[in-house]
């Protein structure tokens, strides 16, 4: 194995304090009354931009879900930025050790930008090597870990997540599946099953 691509919420952090505050900013400026909860968003973790408004608004129209979904995810990455997430125990030493002996990439299903929204405020950047996601590509988890594996000649690789989409794309792209139990979903088939994220260093270090 030469490389580890990870998932990030759920998986590197866990940003839901700020992603709360930023939708409920959003639907007040916008007239929406509903408020919404960290289980609301904990729930949608995982899925793609076209599929949030729909989840979390079924009674709004398209065009209502679209208007929201791009206004937060705009001011999210404007948030996260300036206050970053809270990262999961262990995660920066485990990195550093872990970018000695693997090339690191990282592929969320998340909007443009909010990758770099992670790397700036935490200053993790240095240990990866690429970073993909459907805002900037508009193509699906399994076809962006493809994607990244084939731009940077990756042979061997394991992909590190904690949500049945992830152990999808992870099957999409031919490669083992490590789920990170301490995340936001819940899995049934993996390859191999870490509860802390320091548990990567019992697996491949």
């Amino acid at each position: 194995m030469d490389s580890i691509i990870f998932d990030l919420d759920g998986t590197l952090w866990n940003p839901l304090e700020v992603s709360v505050a930023v939708w409920n900013k959003v639907l007040a400026d916008n007239g929406v009354e509903e408020k919404l909860s960290k289980d609301d968003l904990r729930g949608i973790m995982g899925m793609q931009a076209d599929q949030v408004g729909e989840r979390l608004f079924p009674h709004l129209s398209k065009e209502q879900c679209e208007k929201l979904t791009e206004e937060s995810s705009e001011l999210e990455c404007v948030y996260l930025r300036e206050q970053g997430g809270q990262l999961y125990d262990g995660v920066e030493h485990v990195l550093e050790r872990l970018s000695q002996k693997y090339n690191l990439y990282i592929v969320s299903n998340c909007q443009d930008g909010y990758i770099e929204s992670f790397y700036q405020y935490h200053a993790l950047d240095k240990h990866f090597i690429d970073f993909e996601n459907p805002g900037r590509t508009g193509l699906s988890k399994g076809e962006n870990i493809q994607l990244v594996m084939e731009r940077n000649n990756v042979d061997c690789a394991v992909y590190v997540g904690d949500t049945k989409g992830d152990h999808e794309a992870a099957k999409k792209a031919g490669i083992p599946f490590v789920y990170a139990a301490y995340g936001f979903g819940e899995v049934d088939e993996f390859d191999y099953v870490i509860k802390r994220f320091d548990g990567l260093l019992e697996l491949f270090d």
